[in-house]
């Protein structure tokens, strides 16, 4: 892909992050399921790193190395018409230099965006520090303007995920690193592990850029989160669990049943 079409693909996904529609963003783990949610009307692609490593029999959390995640996202965007953004995870390297080695992959892999968040790969519940994660973010600015392209960065923080000090102090810790890298360079700031609707509504009135929630059981709807503020809300790996909890279903019914009525019943057409 040439860099006029991946810019144009660039500035399409920043745009529809500033509708008046909220972004629902269906994450995809291989190409067979990026060409369905295209085809259901999907307006964007977003990967999921846990579902990819998941499909290579390795867990999420950088257990599988950049280059075979970008394997994977170049297959999806190859296939896709519509923007793809990667989930790149820490952004698989400690340095900003790395990091942005890391953007301009994702880039030559077709992809126009990425995830990049500030949780630690190796310490339970440790966050980077602010000034290096502002750092990494800056370098992948710089990356993608020598580039040419418009890239979208979602700057994701894992307060409130992996349940950083006290409870009372979550919000405006998540607040304060969100409005850092937004200021850093970041297009939207992704707050996973969030499904109350007061705390979301804050996240979206007081962070100074659009903001992502990840749907997870109990949260509320779209039409609900796109009244709260919310410019994006993403899936994760759950769609791919959920089709990894239907093929659980499937071997049950026909290794204990002998039925076939679970597969065929549900199959897409050749």
């Amino acid at each position: 892909m040439n860099t006029a079409d991946l810019q144009a693909k660039a500035l399409h996904l920043d745009t529809l992050h500033h509708g008046s529609r909220i972004l629902v963003l269906a994450n995809a783990w291989d190409a067979a399921s990026a060409r369905i949610f295209e085809v259901a009307g999907s307006r964007a692609i977003g990967t999921t790193s846990a579902g990819i490593a998941n499909t290579l029999g390795r867990a999420d959390g950088q257990r599988i190395g950049r280059y075979q995640m970008l394997e994977v996202v170049k297959r999806i965007a190859n296939v896709v018409s519509i923007p793809v953004t990667a989930d790149m995870e820490a952004g698989y390297g400690d340095t900003p230099e790395a990091v942005a080695d890391t953007a301009r992959a994702v880039m030559e892999a077709g992809a126009v965006g990425m995830n990049l968040e500030d949780a630690s790969c190796t310490e339970k519940n440790v966050l980077a520090d602010i000034a290096l994660q502002i750092e990494r973010i800056k370098a992948i600015r710089e990356a993608a303007a020598t580039a040419g392209i418009a890239f979208v960065l979602n700057a994701r923080t894992d307060v409130f995920l992996r349940a950083v000090g006290e409870p009372a102090t979550r919000l405006d810790h998540a607040i304060r690193r969100a409005n850092a890298y937004r200021q850093a360079g970041a297009d939207c700031l992704f707050v996973p592990g969030v499904t109350d609707r007061e705390l979301i509504h804050r996240l979206a009135k007081d962070i100074t850029g659009p903001i992502n929630i990840l749907a997870v059981a109990g949260s509320p709807p779209v039409a609900e989160l796109e009244k709260l503020g919310v410019a994006r809300v993403s899936v994760g790996s759950g769609p791919m669990r959920a089709a990894m909890g239907f093929t659980r279903h499937v071997a049950k019914e026909l290794l204990e049943t002998g039925a076939y009525s679970a597969f065929t019943e549900r199959a897409i057409p050749f």
